[in-house]
């Protein structure tokens, strides 16, 4: 598939496109510093894809050798908040996938997750690219928390409420939109570790419930998170729905 993916110099965003290139994804990554992006892969540049062609005459068969280059990844330089920055990077793509973050404020508030958000679903109109897959967080609905342990109840969240608020906000802009298909999905607390072979646990929701019916106490590998994401590329599943993952 052709995959524009969204803040791709984030720690989360890095591991997706490391996974989508081995995957054999074309991808076209949006930045707005490309000196950010460390990925590593042998695909970076470009491969070369040899087609055998065969041209039948009367009396033999000829075998020609084409050679062509296929970039199977680019990055280029976008403003996440303008649609028309990002719309000529959209066009002919198959899927947005989105990884951007932004810092909780306690005086200004944070607008980043609703105003990208508009621009990309704009962009996405103009160029008739209609799936996107992002990630917000657990506990974005702001009563999702009332049975959280203490310590996330009353200091985790207080601490992050203005993220939370914002990412809900993009999650309601999301959800009236009717020519996109989207899905969030929600992590809770995020590590810096890499992809495993665990089994996902999905809940449509906010978190995902321990046997009863209470949030545990968790926390999931970025690698994880973008495993989940790409997974979701062979899956009408969780199409226009939030599912919140962790994993056992």
């Amino acid at each position: 598939m052709k995959i524009a993916v969204v803040g791709a110099t984030g720690q989360t965003g890095q591991y997706l496109v490391n996974q989508a290139l081995l995957q054999g994804h074309v991808v076209t990554a949006l930045v707005r510093n490309p000196g950010k992006l460390t990925v590593t892969h042998e695909n970076l540049k470009a491969i070369i894809c040899f087609k055998l062609c065969y041209v039948q005459s009367t009396k033999v068969i000829m075998h020609i050798l084409t050679v062509s280059l296929v970039t199977v990844f680019q990055v280029v330089t976008a403003d996440i908040f303008s649609a028309d920055s990002m719309k000529t990077h959209f066009k002919d793509q198959d899927v947005v996938m989105s990884c951007l973050g932004f810092p909780a404020s306690f005086f200004t508030g944070v607008t980043g997750y609703t105003r990208s958000m508009t621009a990309m679903v704009s962009a996405m109109q103009e160029t008739q690219v209609n799936r996107i897959i992002t990630m917000t967080s657990w506990y974005t609905e702001p009563n999702s928390g009332t049975q959280s342990s203490y310590l996330i109840r009353f200091l985790l969240l207080p601490l992050i409420r203005s993220v939370l608020s914002n990412m809900y906000e993009m999650e309601q802009l999301l959800q009236k939109t009717e020519d996109i298909n989207w899905t969030v999905v929600r992590p809770p607390g995020l590590k810096n570790l890499p992809a495993t072979a665990q089994e996902f646990l999905t809940h449509e929701g906010y978190f995902v419930p321990d046997n009863n019916g209470q949030p545990p106490g968790s926390a999931v590998g970025r690698g994880d998170v973008a495993r989940f994401m790409l997974s979701l590329l062979n899956s009408n599943a969780w199409v226009k729905k939030g599912v919140a993952i962790t994993t056992k």
